[in-house]
């Protein structure tokens, strides 16, 4: 594999990916888990950030032959920087809003609409563009679907992963990494990393009033569909672990679920 992509020296495991990510010198290899087609326009919108003074990108790699793939795998310019903590999210996203501006004006790529994994799935659910299903049965899934209301908000390309795919430097911009698209608000993407801080990450629900502070009257309403998201892509994921994802949830949906009804 070092041979098809023109490289040398020790594979070095990286923390993360399922333990199927590699380093290489300044290349990092993983499995291709995307289409080639989404892989090329993931190469051409990269490209079209890397060099940006505010945020740095990693954009694929080509083997010597110029193909993205090689027997299942993918290359990617490894870039320096660490995950962040639990009190540092606000500049995760921060840094999310800035890959944004950069996207701002970019087409739709088509291949959203043929999407089916559950991620996929669970963010049409948070957006009423698909059925609930039997997870609105959850009592946490129901009680932000009673609160959730029409948002007049323009969409364009958005990274809805960004919690723990931007990593942070001491004097480098910040890094975002494992782009993962959608068609939505912008302020949508900075919902789920205050999910995902608040539910998953350790942060204090004192970061929801803060970062509804920043954001303005309506982002209430995108916390609702960002714990949506990640609600239902648990319980499609996992729903023998429903009892556990009540638990982890119930916090951060009482506090968003009371200042989406105006408390």
């Amino acid at each position: 594999m070092l041979d098809a992509f023109g490289l040398s020296g020790n594979l070095v495991p990286l923390d993360g990916g399922r333990a199927t990510v590699w380093r290489a010198g300044a290349v990092v290899l993983k499995p291709l888990d995307m289409s080639v087609a989404e892989l090329e326009w993931q190469a051409r919108v990269l490209a079209a950030v890397d060099g940006a003074r505010d945020v740095r990108v990693a954009p694929p790699v080509r083997s010597p032959e110029g193909r993205l793939v090689v027997e299942g795998w993918t290359a990617w310019r490894f870039e320096a920087g660490s995950p962040p903590t639990a009190d540092r999210y606000r500049e995760v996203m921060a840094a999310g809003r800035a890959f944004h501006r950069h996207l701002d004006g970019s087409p739709r790529p088509a291949f959203l609409d043929r999407r089916d994994h559950p991620w996929a799935r669970a963010d049409r659910v948070a957006w009423g563009e698909e059925s609930t299903g039997d997870a609105a049965r959850l009592p946490h899934v129901e009680a932000l679907l009673g609160v959730r209301r029409p948002v007049d908000a323009p969409a364009q390309l958005v990274h809805a992963d960004l919690t723990d795919n931007v990593h942070l430097h001491p004097t480098l911009p910040p890094l975002v990494l494992d782009f993962s698209p959608y068609w939505r608000p912008p302020s949508y993407a900075t919902a789920i990393v205050v999910a995902d801080a608040v539910v998953f990450r350790g942060a204090g629900l004192d970061l929801v009033e803060q970062v509804c502070a920043d954001e303005g009257v309506g982002f209430p309403q995108m916390l609702v569909r960002a714990l949506l998201f990640r609600a239902v892509a648990d319980h499609l994921l996992a729903p023998g672990e429903d009892d556990a994802w009540v638990r982890w949830f119930t916090p951060a949906v009482r506090r968003v679920v009371a200042l989406a009804d105006g408390g």
